[in-house]
């Protein structure tokens, strides 16, 4: 709950930031590669994520990523996901985005190791509610590891049109997290 309030905080502070320059609001790239730092309030887990997204044209995507993640208890995890997706051009301003993605998740812990395959889904709004203020939705389901579905919300101050950084806010059933980074767009 306590993320939800912050989320509303600098939704509603940033839209109120980040002023009208005048400049046409940018079209939504998706060919991007992005850093974030990950913290999970679950076992002080923390770590790094690195994503990155390539438009093929014909509004598909393809997409992947990893994300390495140390707890506590001396367990590490590692997701690997690779696939693609599809943009629905809902609006001027807003697209309807889904991905459907292979995951691979490997846990390892002085007690022996796991590895396990499985589908991650996602389905999501991304739109810009100022020309420099983005805002995303998204539903996941994941089924490697333990199978979970999860909200994620993000939003992303562009400081350059090749350049936007942010936070973004997952609730899950037994872990929430945070992350912050920022995405190079590359076209």
């Amino acid at each position: 709950m306590k993320y939800l309030i912050l989320l509303a905080a600098l939704l509603s502070s940033g839209t109120a930031v980040a002023q009208y320059s005048g400049q046409p609001k940018p079209d939504l790239s998706y060919d991007y590669l992005e850093l974030r730092f990950v913290d999970v309030d679950t076992n002080g887990g923390d770590g790094f994520r690195f994503n990155g997204s390539y438009d093929l044209g014909n509004n598909w995507l393809i997409v992947g990523g990893t994300t390495s993640l140390n707890y506590n208890n001396n367990v590490d995890a590692t997701l690997f996901e690779i696939g693609a997706g599809y943009v629905w051009h809902y609006s001027k301003d807003f697209d309807l985005v889904s991905t459907l993605r292979y995951a691979n998740v490997d846990f390892d812990s002085s007690f022996g190791s796991a590895d396990d395959d499985g589908l991650a889904f996602s389905a999501g709004v991304r739109g810009m509610l100022t020309p420099e203020f983005e805002i995303r939705g998204n539903v996941h389901h994941v089924t490697a590891g333990d199978s979970d579905s999860y909200l994620e919300l993000a939003g992303d101050y562009y400081f350059a049109r090749q350049f936007a950084a942010g936070i973004s806010l997952e609730f899950a059933g037994d872990n929430d997290v945070v992350t912050i980074g920022g995405r190079w767009f590359f076209k």
